[in-house]
């Protein structure tokens, strides 16, 4: 057990924290701070304090790109400007909005939030932790973030480039990740400040993703190389310590087109299924009859799936089952969709046109839009 120490007033205070220690935690903010003014990424949702738009980055960050998210944040906020416009949208148009982030859970609790928000806060964001916690989706985490960003409070954060970081400065050697990460919220409490939680807890984000990389970090560019127990031994590649990834299921399906005319059927995902509330083409077994117009593949958090896309030509009539629907092909693109869903709509529409088989879809990240580990914790949040 070793002790981070942090400075209160002029008395510097310790706190117990296992596997490492740092022991200039002024000089740590301080050099941080430095770095920050100089190489910050300059991202659309730092330009404001709007706790709505604070979290709205917040949740689709999570498991996302941030290249990826900037697109996807301007469209939103331009369609639902403030908390109130998304806690009066209905669940479809702001399942559509998100289409192609992935984690479509993330967008229902958004809603959900917004609502509690409108509905048991007058429209105002609680400001207390103990409030931002109570509303649907926001954990320990998006909590902290809006809470210094937005508000200023000194409160910590951890998640995939902080952690990384400070698992590093401490010399930290235990598994990360859950449980797990309990000691590093500790340094990371010991060492956010009472002023500027915001831009320090930015700047821990920053330099885990440009210069404290998960490979080859650019030790030589960090502002705390000489704060750091890794570099100090020549760790930096064995630090932190990651649980073992879990066991990919490989799976095999394939996805039924059934035409009536100019009419497709699509189906909505069911409640406990991927992509609830999603629109997709139903599916069957691996090798169901039908004439086939290509394939898709795409993973699913521990999954990867080939899916074989089938098309089948309805003779007479028939009413879609429950949870179905006969959708003209052009309208497709108005639906919310799985991503493997549109992906195989454009299968469709490109066999509609041309009368024949439609080229294979080109490889991708799929329906999660990523293949890694999903959640509603940022810890994932990447570069």
């Amino acid at each position: 057990m070793s002790r981070v120490r942090k400075a209160v007033g002029n008395r510097p205070a310790t706190v117990a924290v296992a596997g490492g220690g740092i022991t200039d935690s002024a000089g740590v903010r301080r050099r941080l701070a430095r770095w920050y003014a100089r190489a910050k990424r300059d991202l659309p949702w730092r330009r404001t304090r709007d706790p709505y738009a604070v979290w709205v980055s917040e949740v689709m960050l999570q498991q996302t790109q941030v290249e990826r998210v900037k697109d996807y944040f301007a469209r939103f906020l331009a369609r639902f400007p403030a908390v109130g416009d998304l806690a009066r949208a209905r669940e479809a148009e702001v399942l559509k909005h998100w289409e192609g982030l992935g984690y479509y859970r993330r967008a229902r609790q958004l809603h959900a939030a917004a609502k509690a928000v409108v509905n048991e806060h007058d429209g105002v964001f609680p400001t207390s932790l103990e409030g931002l916690r109570s509303l649907p989706g926001i954990g320990r985490y998006t909590a902290g973030a809006i809470a210094s960003i937005a508000f200023g409070l000194p409160t910590p954060i951890v998640e995939a480039n902080s952690r990384r970081v400070l698992a590093r400065l401490a010399g930290h050697e235990r598994p990360v990740g859950g449980s797990g990460d309990e000691p590093i919220w500790e340094i990371a409490e010991a060492l956010v400040p009472r002023r500027g939680a915001g831009v320090f807890n930015q700047a821990l984000m920053d330099l885990g993703a440009a210069v404290c990389t998960p490979a080859r970090p650019v030790c030589g560019r960090c502002p705390l190389a000489g704060d750091c127990a890794a570099h100090a031994t020549g760790r930096e590649d064995a630090i932190p310590v990651m649980a073992a990834p879990r066991a990919t299921k490989e799976i095999r399906e394939t996805a039924v087109v059934s035409r009536r005319g100019d009419r497709v059927l699509v189906v909505r995902r069911g409640p406990g299924e991927w992509w609830e509330g999603l629109w997709d083409f139903p599916r069957e077994p691996h090798g169901a009859p039908g004439h086939a117009i290509g394939h898709v593949r795409y993973g699913v958090t521990h999954h990867r799936i080939e899916c074989g896309v089938v098309e089948r030509t309805m003779t007479r009539a028939r009413p879609a089952p429950a949870g179905g629907r006969w959708v003209p092909v052009a309208d497709l693109t108005a639906l919310a969709m799985t991503a493997p869903g549109r992906r195989i709509a454009a299968i469709v529409a490109g066999d509609r046109v041309s009368g024949g088989a439609a080229a294979t879809p080109r490889r991708g990240r799929g329906a999660a839009g990523s293949r890694r580990a999903a959640g509603g914790s940022r810890r994932a949040r990447r570069a």
